[in-house]
This record gives structure tokens, sequence and C-alpha cells, in this order.
């Protein structure tokens, strides 16, 4: 393993809205993140390096629950706003539960960010701003 979640912590550290997102990711993708998965539920996250080796964050937060019922218009709204510095993380967070996001997956090297609904459907695949 490559990179510590102390590092990654450090890089999120300095992230004050969605704005700051891009400059982000290319940092953590210099300590050697290849992708990370962001379970919605508790906020757990786990890396991935280019050797498929793994670590996690653990819970982040209290537990949300994630609603059943995709509504794919009213998240992409509020996903603009969030990325438009509107709103902070946790408020995001609970944004994706109310509207059936189960989580997101980042690709680093595709520079794709992956939405995924309680079935695990991709729902969403949008292209992270480099």
């Amino acid at each position: 393993m490559r990179f510590t979640i102390e590092q990654i912590k450090a890089e999120h550290q300095k992230v004050k809205s969605g704005a700051d997102f891009p400059q982000y990711i290319q940092a953590i993708k210099n300590l050697g993140v290849s992708e990370y998965t962001v379970s919605v539920a508790d906020g757990n996250t786990q890396y991935f390096d280019t050797e498929n080796e793994t670590t996690q964050t653990g819970k982040k937060y209290d537990h949300l629950t994630v609603s059943d019922n995709l509504n794919l218009e009213h998240f992409k709204t509020r996903l603009k706003l969030h990325q438009q510095g509107g709103t902070d993380y946790l408020t995001f967070c609970n944004d994706c539960a109310e509207n059936g996001v189960e989580g997101w997956k980042m690709d680093l090297n595709k520079m794709t960010c992956t939405y995924f609904d309680t079935e695990g459907n991709e729902i969403l695949v949008e292209q992270i701003p480099g």
C-alpha cells in the first residue's frame, strides 16, 4: 500500500466545497489511489491502489437509511447544487440517501464518478473535471 488514510484525510481537509474537488482528486491520485467507493449509509470509503490493495476509513457518521425509491431527477438537482459549493458533504450524503443513491465509485484512471442505487445499478456516470 503506497498511501495511508492519514495522507488522504490531510488532502480532504483542504476541500471546502465541491469546487475544490478536482484538486483533491489529483492530489490523491498522486498518492497512488486508483479508485475508491463511498457508502452513503455510514460514509465508509474504501480506497484501492494500482495493485488492487485496499484500505478503508470505517464509519464516518451516524447511519443514514437509503431510500429504495430512486428519484434520479431530484438527485441530479441536488448534485449540481453540491458541485457548485451550495451544500456541505453531510448534506450531500443525506440528499443521496433521500433520493435512493446507495453510493458512488470514483475511477481515477478513467476520471469518472459512477453513482449507484440500492440494487447496485449504475444510475449516473459523470466525468470528473480535471
